[in-house]
């Protein structure tokens, strides 16, 4: 019996040059031409000051965890052997919060303030996913 496949983002016009850059395994962000702000999700227009002229920036990937959550029942069969697993949501250094998972530690040590750096999951062939994983010790955040 073959694994079902956990889902793929659906690229929109909107989300396109992130999806670009999941799958070069760069974490790319709107910035503002015009104010410098960044934010997330991504929207056409700057939340900061409304202007339209904005670019796809690159982040640092690094950044702490504001909250989280374990989950410990799997919402479909793709996810029945991760259990348990983090949801969290990750201040990233350059301001913006993305929702994502925490890997490469155990749920149980997981705290709020961890400092984290973004890692990537290929779910296909054409799709990537950031997860953020715990900083090296010493490495801050």
């Amino acid at each position: 019996m073959t694994k079902p496949s956990k889902p793929a983002p659906v690229p929109d016009p909107e989300t396109e040059p992130y999806w670009e850059g999941m799958r070069r395994r760069e974490l790319l962000i709107p910035r503002c031409r015009s104010c410098s702000a960044r934010w997330f999700p991504p929207s056409t227009s700057c939340p900061a000051c409304s202007g339209f002229d904005y670019e796809w920036a690159a982040a640092s990937g690094r950044g702490e965890i504001v909250t989280y959550t374990v989950v410990h029942r799997a919402p479909g069969p793709a996810f029945a052997d991760q259990t348990p697993y983090v949801v969290a949501i990750i201040q990233l250094a350059e301001g913006p919060r993305l929702l994502t998972n925490v890997v490469e530690c155990s749920p149980d040590e997981v705290s709020i303030g961890m400092p984290v750096e973004v890692t990537f999951e290929e779910i296909t062939a054409d799709a990537t996913v950031p997860q953020f994983r715990p900083l090296a010790k010493g490495e801050g955040g």
